[in-house]
Parts: C-alpha cells; structure tokens; sequence
C-alpha cells in the first residue's frame, strides 16, 4: 500500500499514526493511503520554516524569482504526469486535471514578477527636507488549507504569493487526494527552494485547530465549506491572525430573453455538470427570464444533457467523471430526493448510474425545473452535478435572487444587451460576474473571491490582493537634518504638519 507521507524541510518525514484512505473514484478502491497528525508535525514544520524564513526573506527578489520561473518550467515538464495523478485520487478527467494545474501555474507565473509587486510608494519633499516612502515586508509564516476539488491550483494560489514576497508556508491538503500537493513541493525544491520555506502536513481536524492556535503562524488562507471557513476565521482572527477563508457557492446564470440559446446550452452544461459539478464556480443554478425564454432553454437543454458521456477519469470521450467518494455520492443523491420532495420537476435523473467494469462512484447529470427559491436544496450547495432551473418573471427578479442567496461566490448573465449586462454587473449583490461568461475566474493578474458566506475576511486571493495579504505594509518618514537648528523648539511640541 502506497503511502503519502509529509514534506517538512526539503524531505518525506512518516505522518501519523491515524491513517486515512485514498481512493481511486473511478474504480472505488482504495489505492493509497495517508497518515493523519497533529501538533508534533506541525511544529516540526514550523521549526523548519522559522530556521530558514529571515535568510529567504532577505534575498534579493529577483533571485527569488528565478526559483519560480524554474519551479514553472518542470511543472510545465511533468504536466501530464501531474494531471494523471490528479485525477487518480480526485476522479475528474485528465483533460480538466490539466486545467487545475494550468490555473495554478498561472499564479506561479504572475509570481515571477515579485521584484516590481512588491516596490513600495515614494514621495520626495513631502515637507521641508521630509521624504515618505514604504516597503512591504512579509509576515513571516504562512499557512494554507486546501479542498479536495482542486489540488494543485488552490495550493499554487496560496503558496505562490506568499512565498514569492518572503513569507515560509505550511500547506495542509484535503486528506482525500495529498498526492499532488507533495509533489509540487518536491518541484519547488528541485526548482532551487530552500528547504524548510515550503512544508507539506496532513492532517484533520486536529491539525486546523493546531495551525490556527500556533502563534508563530500570522496568516492562513482557506477554501472550503463555508461553516468550516467561518470557524477558521472566527478563531484566527481572535488570535490576532490574517485571515483570508473562503466558503460555498450557489452561482446562477442568468438567461435573458435575447441570449444566444445554442452558445447559454453549451455553456451550461460545462459549468454545471463540468468536474462532477465539483467546482466552486460550477453553475448549478439557471434563470431563464420569462415563460418564453424558459420553455426554450429546456427544449434545447433536455437532450444535450442526456448526451453527456459519464465516463472513468482517463476515459478521454468522457465529459466528466465520479464524484470524490462514496459518501459524497449518497450526498449528492440525497439532495436530489430532497429537492423532488420539496415540488422540484425532476426532469433528468442522474441517480443510479452504474459502468460496467467499476464500482466508481458515478452521479449521471440530473436537471431540474419549476425549482422555488425556498426550497432547501435551492439554499444549500449541492456540489454535484445537478442544474435547478429556477424561473423569473423578469430583470428585476433575476436580479434579486443571486443578490438575496446566503452565498454570492459567482454569477453570471446571458444576453445581447449591453445595457442590461452592465445594468446586471453594476446592481447584482456578488463577488464575481460573468457576461456571457459561465465560470468567470478571474485571470491571476486580477483577484478572486466572493461575498456573504462566500468569502470571510477582507482581502482576496492572488493577484495584487495576494501580495497584500501576505505582506505588512511599512511606512517611514524620514528627515536628515543639516545642523542649522535654532531657537527655542517650541514648535516640537506641536503636532507636525507638511505645510
């Protein structure tokens, strides 16, 4: 039996004496497995990262990112090979597990820019003989606690920015599928990386509440479930950490009586059945606007879902693969009986959906219509691959049901009215807006978060928000006299001015 183990200055160190299985989805077997610690562990790791963090962040930022630019050409070199064990233990096809890793790489390559994102502002003669200018200096250590669903992008988005500005990182991945996170950071030491500035631990539980009651950790970033991301931010923040948590999601896609049917279908399909529907930005909820409008998306909708290929993760005709375990299965089919038994019209039925040859654990994609917003299953994030069609009787109201849901991760609009998208973007209570764009993540130059429950706390992940979140902003006021002083100082006693 295969076992990951954690990566603690620049080696593979034995994890806990708590196993935990890792799966292969496609066939439901276990193929590997993962030990579980907890406070030892981590202060191995955070021994590790105070021995080698002042050295590193001292170093001159260009040559901090020659490592990066590196650490991106082997993970560019073992792309396919990333990707296959991606989806080994996640279960999503090959052809999406490459995009998890391109994603992340892209923050990797906004990162080899760290010399001009972190210069800081300067002011020359902002009085008499008065310069002011400021610097950005790490925190120190970093923490990340990383979702199932994307492996290598979202450990990539937290440990990019926050080592490239100075800071050592602990990363703690979802238990379920380790395998990736450790070998990105094997890359990262292949690329040049001091031992110690990078650590991989697993864990549960215990674990989480070991990072966020660890003093020597100053900031964590999460993603996950929204009661979990709420917890960890209440309890980080309470002990005087940064915080940056983000939760669930329920998106909805807005459809327009003007949209372009065809292209609302092809892209519905992607972003709500994509990934097993796996996806924080999946697009699990449709809002047809008008009767009209309504009866002509289902009509075109119906059979292009019934055409999806459900298939093992290196199947490459499959659109998508098995959900992540057994358990998320049931779940998932729960949701279904529930949202059938709330009044919902059960249109497509994914549940029960065997392959031949395996005993994966394989959701087929299921539609709804006629779902109301106070149904509980409309509430809740499913995370699965399940679309509800909810309808609106007009702009107003679809305007108003993602801006009054618990959560606002995403939304997006579909139309050829460039005032109501603008109108629809300008008004809608959400973090992030797609305009004929179903899964609108932004690029890794801009930053990426949602509202309400959806994200907890001030400040997004990567783009220039990243490099603010894992820095401290110092500002100096400096003054070199020349010796001509005199009189009596009184004015000293006053509070200065510029004037």
């Amino acid at each position: 039996m295969r076992s990951v183990k954690h990566y603690i200055n620049g080696k593979a160190v034995e994890a806990g004496s708590r196993k935990h299985p890792i799966f292969n989805p496609s066939e439901g077997k276990q193929q590997a497995e993962v030990g579980l610690a907890g406070k030892d562990a981590l202060q191995q790791a955070v021994d590790a990262a105070n021995a080698a963090q002042p050295a590193w962040a001292a170093m001159n930022p260009q040559k901090r990112a020659r490592i990066f630019y590196k650490f991106k050409a082997l993970v560019e070199e073992h792309h396919q090979e990333l990707a296959e064990l991606l989806s080994s233990e996640h279960g999503k096809v090959v052809e999406d597990a490459k995009g998890d890793v391109q994603r992340g790489l892209d923050v990797i390559e906004f990162c080899c820019g760290i010399p001009h994102l972190m210069k800081g502002e300067y002011t020359q003669g902002a009085g008499p003989g008065i310069d002011v200018y400021s610097m950005r200096q790490p925190l120190g250590i970093g923490a990340g606690i990383t979702p199932f669903n994307f492996p290598a992008m979202i450990p990539m988005w937290m440990f990019g920015p926050a080592i490239a500005t100075g800071n050592a990182f602990i990363l703690k991945p979802s238990e379920k599928d380790p395998s990736v996170p450790v070998r990105l950071a094997e890359l990262m030491t292949e690329a040049g990386l001091p031992d110690g500035i990078l650590n991989v631990v697993h864990g549960d539980k215990e674990m989480v509440d070991a990072i966020i009651e660890h003093e020597d950790i100053k900031g964590i970033s999460f993603v996950g479930s929204s009661a979990i991301a709420e917890y960890i931010y209440s309890g980080g923040t309470a002990r005087g950490k940064r915080v940056q948590a983000f939760g669930g999601a329920k998106n909805h896609g807005i459809v327009l009586p003007d949209a372009d049917l065809d292209q609302v279908v092809n892209d519905l399909t992607g972003a709500a059945f994509g990934s097993a529907g796996e996806r924080c930005m999946a697009l699990p909820v449709v809002v047809p606007v008008g009767e009209d409008t309504a009866e002509r998306l289902r009509e075109k909708l119906v059979p292009a879902i019934k055409g999806l290929r459900v298939g093992v993760s290196n199947d490459p005709e499959a659109h998508y693969g098995p959900v992540v375990t057994e358990q998320h299965k049931q779940t998932v089919e729960n949701w279904i009986a529930k949202c059938a038994e709330e009044g919902g019209e059960l249109v497509v039925d994914g549940r029960g959906l065997e392959l031949q040859g395996t005993d994966g654990w394989f959701v087929g994609p299921t539609l709804f219509d006629h779902v109301k917003p106070h149904f509980e299953s409309y509430k809740e994030e499913i995370f699965g691959p399940v679309l509800q069609m909810v309808r609106a009787d007009n702009f107003e109201e679809a305007v108003r049901l993602p801006s009054d849901h618990q959560y606002g991760n995403g939304v997006a609009i579909f139309t050829r009215n460039g005032h109501a998208a603008r109108e629809f973007a300008a008004r809608v209570n959400v973090g992030m807006v797609g305009v004929n764009v179903p899964i609108p993540v932004p690029v890794s130059y801009h930053t990426f978060g949602g509202w309400k429950r959806s994200g907890f706390g001030d400040i997004d992940q990567h783009g220039p928000d990243g490099i603010r979140f894992w820095t401290k902003a110092k500002k100096v006021t400096q003054r070199w006299p020349d010796g001509s002083a005199a009189g009596d100082h009184k004015e000293a006693f006053v509070i200065p001015t510029m004037g």
